[in-house]
């Protein structure tokens, strides 16, 4: 996030303060680079499915987690009939 917000920063001292005209088209060259890689992010989404380095998978650890609130609630709901 911050990346984004320090882009945007460049691109209005660029237009306010005289600078070099090299480095106006270094801060848009920026610009393009950054509009770049979220369009590739857009193509290219994480693939929750593939198998990491440790062999676990994302759908793995939500299954995990999905059950241990189940087990959680479960035990909730026994205190309370007591």
């Amino acid at each position: 996030m911050y990346k984004a917000f320090n882009t945007f920063i460049d691109d209005l001292f660029a237009f306010i303060i005289k600078m070099p005209t090299a480095h106006r088209l270094a801060c848009f060259r920026d610009d393009i680079v950054f509009l770049i890689y979220l369009y590739q992010r857009y193509l290219y989404p994480v693939d929750h499915t593939r198998v990491n380095e440790f062999g676990e998978t994302f759908d793995e650890e939500k299954k995990i987690e999905e059950e241990k609130e189940e087990e959680k609630t479960a035990s909730q709901e026994s205190k309370k009939d007591r």
